[in-house]
């Protein structure tokens, strides 16, 4: 991470949006096309992850690397991703 004190501020600006149309144009505004894609993509990976889809499944189905769904794999074994 280049800089703590950006995530810290980026955090906040995700948190001042308090609207779903708020949100996606926040996300319009500072993300690219592919990186939208790319993150509803891991979000997709971690609720699959979460049912129990085993891993190459999840990779073939989305279409994405085994690597991708097992960096997310691990970051569930983390404890991360309570709320979702």
């Amino acid at each position: 991470m280049k800089n703590p004190h950006w995530f810290n501020e980026l955090i906040e600006a995700f948190l001042i949006n308090k609207t779903g149309e708020q949100m996606k144009d926040f996300l319009y505004g500072i993300l690219t096309p592919k990186e939208i894609d790319q993150l509803s993509t891991r979000l997709q990976i971690v609720r699959m992850l979460k049912k129990g889809i085993p891993q190459q499944k999840i990779s073939e189905y989305l279409k994405v690397g085994v690597a991708t769904v097992t960096r997310g794999s691990r970051e569930l074994r983390n404890q991360r991703f309570q709320n979702i």
